[in-house]
């Protein structure tokens, strides 16, 4: 039996501890991982305000019809239906998180897409902090971004409980990662924080990761974004090929039975094959992370799990294709909505 099937037959939970020996040593931005997009608005609030950053017609409308809404923002916005844990027990290792701070929420912070969550920032780390203690071979990237209405204190206080919570764990963005070197020092955890001023002054702090996203509902044209994307050379470390579509006004309005799980589930087979045509590695087409609305709704991980076994079968890369540090060679960034 192959070593994919049986990686397979035995879950994707500790997916990273039973991949091939060859791979052990490649930097993680070569390998393949399943990453979930806008990965907390399974928890989305309806009772809570639309986001200041939203257009104004939807604020303005939100003002005064807040009920329905509210409920639109709530189908159209929920891309995930499970928490964290549950989503690393399924294979993912990249999480996208939108941070934000609620009004009228006080000092905590909260999770945003469109509105807000219920679920607070420190309540989900604190329950990824406690997956990766019982699974201490899986390394695991989350990429905390937007900071809607955060203050230099919010930045400050956020900071200061991550290296808190995850210690050790945590991978510094001056080394190359490979699953060998992080079991070696028990690092877990890559945080990526796309913010210019904070980033660099933490050396366990990542930039921002480059997130190719097409804005579009179409499938097809999702795949030909991401293949010019690709013909122009992918980043030198972390990235992310993003499979998720988008809706916009006209189609919320000419699809009123429909919601953000339908459309996706509608176009995914499209999508999960350009997935398996894929392949991880250095090289200009070579994917690393992968994100997907609703990925427990699929072979999603699976499949993008499966990409690392083409990559085991190749001649090993040289050591300068290996080489570099992400945190001090950064492309531009692009961010979903």
């Amino acid at each position: 039996m192959e070593d994919k099937q049986r990686l397979q037959l035995g879950g994707n939970t500790d997916w990273m501890s039973r991949l091939p020996e060859e791979l052990l040593d490649v930097p993680l931005w070569n390998l393949a991982l399943p990453g979930s997009h806008d990965s907390m608005s399974f928890c989305l609030d309806v009772s809570s305000p639309v986001l200041g950053s939203e257009p104004g017609l939807l604020r303005l409308t939100d003002r005064f019809f807040p009920c329905c809404t509210r409920r639109c923002v709530n189908r159209w916005a929920t891309t995930q239906q499970s928490i964290l844990s549950h989503q690393c027990d399924l294979g993912i290792r990249f999480f996208d998180l939108r941070i934000a701070r609620k009004p009228k929420g006080g000092r905590k912070l909260f999770f945003a897409h469109g509105i807000y969550t219920l679920i607070t920032v420190k309540e989900a780390l604190d329950e990824l902090s406690v997956w990766l203690d019982a699974h201490p071979k899986e390394v695991v990237i989350v990429s905390c971004s937007h900071f809607e209405s955060l203050t230099d204190e919010d930045h400050a206080d956020l900071v200061e409980f991550i290296f808190s919570l995850f210690g050790r764990k945590l991978c510094s963005s001056q080394e190359t990662p490979t699953l060998h070197s992080c079991w070696s020092r028990s690092q877990q955890l890559v945080v990526s924080y796309d913010d210019q001023q904070v980033a660099p002054q933490h050396p366990k702090l990542w930039d921002g990761i480059p997130y190719w996203y097409a804005d579009s509902s179409d499938p097809e044209k999702v795949i030909a974004y991401l293949e010019e994307q690709k013909s122009r050379g992918r980043p030198a470390g972390f990235y992310v090929c993003g499979l998720n579509l988008t809706e916009d006004a006209p189609y919320v309005f000419l699809h009123p039975l429909q919601d953000m799980r339908k459309m996706t589930m509608k176009a995914l087979s499209v999508l999960l094959r350009w997935t398996g045509e894929q392949h991880p590695g250095p090289e200009g087409g070579g994917v690393n992370v992968v994100c997907c609305d609703f990925v427990g709704d699929s072979r999603f991980c699976s499949l993008v799990i499966g990409l690392n076994y083409k990559l085991a079968a190749r001649p090993p890369a040289s050591s300068s294709d290996a080489a570099g540090c992400f945190h001090s060679n950064q492309p531009d960034i692009s961010h979903p909505t």
